[in-house]
């Protein structure tokens, strides 16, 4: 099984991918986490994460997929030349799978990818407005949008979106594996043992 690239910037969302990530592990599917540089970066959340590789150590032959967390504040990695460089890679690459939740598809509009692809996106209409390379044209008013190997989602549609992403990369996975307590439960069902 080929590995996931996750790919982080300042101010990036854990929280948003973390379904996908778990799914990974659960699959026994390798995650490596790249970025600019090899310096610490920042959450979202509060976690400062050490990224394992930089955009130069990427071997595309080891992954079938990217993942793009969301970004509370996109302009720091919008003006970060080596995201969009390295995004700008795999414009003509129909193998590998782009995963983009929240407001980073504005990372891949400035990188020209959204251009030949169906999307949806988190932005405001007014960042929308703001910048002339995101193609407006191109935006699909729905939770999680899947055209070719792009895989685009809203933020709260975090659970959709692993999915969609699981089953692009060929984990069999239920659609329903995030969905929540659906049931009441029995002491019994609720008492674990190491060995059944």
């Amino acid at each position: 099984m080929k590995k996931a690239a996750v790919m982080i910037y300042p101010e990036f969302c854990m929280q948003e991918i973390s379904c996908l990530t778990e799914l990974f592990k659960f699959y026994d599917k390798e995650i490596t986490v790249f970025a600019s540089s090899i310096n610490p970066i920042n959450s979202e959340d509060g976690f400062t994460i050490l990224p394992h590789k930089t955009f130069l150590e990427f071997k595309r032959e080891e992954y079938d997929c990217i993942i793009m967390p969301g970004i509370w504040d996109f302009h720091e990695a919008l003006g970060d030349d080596k995201n969009i460089e390295f995004l700008r890679s795999f414009q003509n690459d129909k193998d590998i799978i782009i995963a983009s939740i929240s407001s980073s598809p504005i990372l891949l509009a400035k990188a020209g990818i959204l251009n030949n692809h169906k999307y949806c996106s988190g932005l405001f209409e007014e960042i929308i407005d703001e910048f002339d390379f995101i193609p407006r044209e191109n935006i699909v008013r729905k939770p999680v949008c899947v055209d070719g190997n792009l895989v685009t989602a809203i933020g709260f549609a975090f659970r959709e979106f692993a999915v969609e992403v699981a089953k692009k990369v060929g984990i069999e996975c239920g659609d329903k594996i995030f969905q929540g307590v659906t049931k009441e439960y029995t002491e019994k069902e609720l008492t674990f043992h190491v060995l059944n």
